[in-house]
């Protein structure tokens, strides 16, 4: 087969596969995890194939993998499908230029640069700077290393005994906070959890009082990790005041807005994040709301010149990076070398979308939460089980006559959808409840996609109830 008959019929699939978002098909594939082991085949050749057998195999992946550009697809913090960001997916990995040099990279350096840019001036760092990650996990870590490096300078070069520093975040933060923890040396029982108010959102006056419990029990405070966009709920915390208690007692303010931070496109909403001018660092993801493959996350500081000092690694590298490129290379501020061009599938959408175009899918996707938020309370069947601040929308099945076991009622519920494959929605934990949380970051979601939701869950768990068997 040849070069160009090859790419014309992978192209024919991912046209297929986009269309495919408007069928009436299963989100999720039907087969188990051992009989998918037992079914395709996945094995590794002595001798390989040739390109014919790999049309196969992408057929077979792509009937076996999750549909996330449907609108039934409601489960993480993203999902949908941008055709612009496809296409910047498709020629970063065929031009395959690594962002470490100005010189490996010419445009890709200048696209990213632009972005980093642009993305500090929503936020409020003027003079800031940053680099493209691996993800909200990773761009939390580099905050957390660089309020070390400030807590402890040098501490990149000479190490620190991290047994007495502490970090502190909401008691509803991202798991990530613990494996930073990890990696900068202070470890899990380092990191401590700020008591919340009723929606979800971390306390000025807890923080300070566990700061002051710290310092009184010999601990080294030196970050406070705020969340603009709980995982569960969606909760914002109040990132002023935070930053003031922080700022106060001396510590590094770091902001977890990889799920929140596309708010600030909207001007109705954009008041969620006041405030974040005052952080140190921020962390953004646009493969989240923004609908940007993944990954695509943004770490900006509003201090380059602490993340250059922790990236001063890159100065022994002299087969890499010279002095003529110096004020280019954007290696000197990434803890990566080799690293892919993640920066143009989001300058095309951008500049397919404009910052209005932003403004108002974030607009459209609040209105939408909105719409499900009345769906639910206008049920007799459903409750909302925490308050909104994003497209989060945390409820559960209930009854009006009142039922025993409503967590084990909505974990079968939940699993019936997931096995049904008509929707993926997540489950998790607000307290001691289960509740259903459903999350809009999707385009293809609708008024007439949440209802038929609305109706499937109500469905189910009256199915539950009088002890009908799931549905084949």
């Amino acid at each position: 087969m040849e070069a160009n008959e090859f790419l014309e019929a992978v192209t024919h699939r991912l046209a297929d596969y986009v269309a495919s978002r408007d069928r009436r098909e299963r989100v999720n594939p039907d087969m188990a995890p051992a009989s998918l082991r037992r079914t395709l085949d996945v094995q590794l050749p002595i001798e390989g194939h040739g390109l014919n057998p790999v049309l196969d195999d992408l057929d077979n992946y792509i009937t076996n993998s999750v549909k996330t550009h449907r609108a039934e697809f409601m489960n993480p913090l993203w999902g949908g499908l941008s055709l612009p960001a496809l296409a910047g997916e498709m020629v970063a990995a065929a031009t395959n230029n690594s962002m470490y040099t100005h010189e490996l990279s010419p445009m890709g350096t200048l696209i990213e640069q632009t972005l980093v840019r642009r993305m500090c001036d929503m936020v409020g760092f003027p003079d800031g700077f940053g680099t493209f990650t691996t993800g909200g996990s990773n761009g939390n870590m580099l905050g957390m290393l660089c309020a070390r490096e400030r807590a402890v300078p040098g501490s990149t070069k000479r190490g620190f005994d991290g047994s007495s520093m502490v970090v502190f975040v909401s008691a509803e933060a991202h798991y990530s906070v613990l494996m930073a923890a990890n990696v900068i040396g202070i470890g899990h029982m380092n990191v401590v959890k700020v008591g919340c108010d009723n929606e979800g959102r971390m306390r000025p006056e807890a923080l300070e009082d566990e700061i002051t419990r710290a310092i009184d029990q010999g601990l080294t405070p030196f970050c406070v990790v705020a969340t603009a966009g709980t995982t569960v709920r969606g909760a914002y915390d109040p990132i002023g005041a935070l930053a003031e208690v922080a700022h106060n007692s001396g510590l590094w303010l770091h902001v977890d807005a990889a799920w929140g931070g596309t708010c600030l496109f909207s001007t109705t909403h954009r008041r969620l994040m006041d405030g974040v001018e005052q952080a140190d660092s921020v962390c953004w993801d646009a493969h989240k709301m923004m609908g940007v493959p993944l990954v695509c996350s943004a770490f900006l500081v509003k201090e380059p010149a602490v993340l250059r000092t922790l990236c001063d690694h890159t100065s022994v590298a002299h087969y890499l990076f010279h002095e003529d490129a110096e004020n280019h290379d954007l290696g000197r501020y990434s803890l990566q070398c080799g690293r892919r061009n993640d920066a143009l599938k989001l300058w095309l959408e951008w500049r397919a979308r404009g910052d209005a175009g932003w403004a108002r899918m974030v607009d459209t996707y609040m209105a939408l939460g909105d719409h499900l938020e009345h769906l639910v309370n206008e049920h007799d069947r459903l409750e909302m089980m925490s308050a909104r601040s994003w497209t989060n929308v945390c409820f559960r099945y209930t009854h009006p006559d009142g039922l025993e076991n409503l967590n084990d009622l909505n974990v079968t519920i939940r699993n019936r959808l997931i096995q049904s494959g008509m929707f993926m929605v997540s489950r998790s934990n607000i307290g001691d409840d289960v509740v259903i949380r459903c999350v809009i970051s999707n385009a293809g979601v609708s008024e007439a996609s949440l209802q038929r939701f609305v109706d499937e869950v109500v469905q189910l768990g009256d199915d539950v109830i009088r002890g009908l068997p799931p549905k084949a």
